[in-house]
Protein backbone atom coordinates (compact mmCIF):
# COMPACT_ATOMS: atom_id res chain seq x y z
CA UNK A 1 0.00 0.00 0.00
CA UNK A 2 1.29 3.36 -0.97
CA UNK A 3 0.97 6.34 1.89
CA UNK A 4 1.38 9.75 0.47
CA UNK A 5 1.95 12.97 2.68
CA UNK A 6 -0.45 14.89 -0.28
CA UNK A 7 -2.38 13.89 -3.11
CA UNK A 8 -0.68 14.62 -6.19
CA UNK A 9 -3.68 15.52 -8.08
CA UNK A 10 -7.33 17.48 -7.83
CA UNK A 11 -10.61 18.19 -8.96
CA UNK A 12 -12.06 21.55 -8.47
CA UNK A 13 -15.27 22.31 -10.64
CA UNK A 14 -13.58 26.01 -11.14
CA UNK A 15 -10.27 24.28 -12.49
CA UNK A 16 -11.32 22.81 -15.92
CA UNK A 17 -14.83 21.58 -15.16
CA UNK A 18 -13.84 19.19 -12.25
CA UNK A 19 -11.12 17.24 -14.78
CA UNK A 20 -8.72 15.69 -12.64
CA UNK A 21 -5.57 17.26 -12.76
CA UNK A 22 -2.13 17.77 -11.18
CA UNK A 23 -2.31 19.81 -8.15
CA UNK A 24 -2.01 23.53 -8.68
CA UNK A 25 -1.74 23.07 -12.35
CA UNK A 26 -4.24 23.13 -14.94
CA UNK A 27 -3.10 19.77 -16.56
CA UNK A 28 -5.07 16.69 -17.16
CA UNK A 29 -3.49 13.69 -15.11
CA UNK A 30 -4.62 11.79 -18.21
CA UNK A 31 -2.73 13.98 -20.24
CA UNK A 32 0.11 11.93 -19.03
CA UNK A 33 -1.03 9.06 -19.39
CA UNK A 34 -1.66 9.72 -22.86
CA UNK A 35 1.67 11.13 -23.83
CA UNK A 36 3.23 7.58 -21.77
CA UNK A 37 1.03 5.54 -23.98
CA UNK A 38 1.67 7.33 -27.21
CA UNK A 39 5.66 6.63 -26.58
CA UNK A 40 7.03 9.83 -24.59
CA UNK A 41 9.07 9.16 -20.99
CA UNK A 42 8.12 11.08 -18.08
CA UNK A 43 10.83 13.02 -18.63
CA UNK A 44 9.52 14.30 -22.44
CA UNK A 45 6.09 14.91 -20.77
CA UNK A 46 8.19 16.93 -17.80
CA UNK A 47 9.89 18.74 -20.07
CA UNK A 48 6.50 19.93 -22.24
CA UNK A 49 4.67 20.69 -19.15
CA UNK A 50 7.28 22.11 -16.58
CA UNK A 51 4.23 23.04 -14.02
CA UNK A 52 4.22 19.49 -12.53
CA UNK A 53 6.15 18.24 -9.79
CA UNK A 54 8.03 14.99 -10.87
CA UNK A 55 7.06 13.88 -7.78
CA UNK A 56 3.66 14.35 -8.03
CA UNK A 57 3.49 12.42 -11.51
CA UNK A 58 5.51 9.58 -10.32
CA UNK A 59 3.40 9.29 -7.37
CA UNK A 60 0.10 9.77 -9.77
CA UNK A 61 1.58 6.53 -11.74
CA UNK A 62 2.35 4.91 -8.50
CA UNK A 63 -1.49 4.85 -7.41
CA UNK A 64 -2.57 3.70 -10.86
CA UNK A 65 0.11 0.83 -10.99
CA UNK A 66 -1.00 -0.16 -7.36
CA UNK A 67 -5.06 0.51 -8.88
CA UNK A 68 -4.20 -2.18 -11.60
CA UNK A 69 -5.55 -6.19 -10.72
Amino acid sequence: MLTLDHSPVASSPDVLGGTLVFRSTRVPVQTLLDYLQDGFSLEQFLEFFPSVVRQDAQDFLRLVRERQP
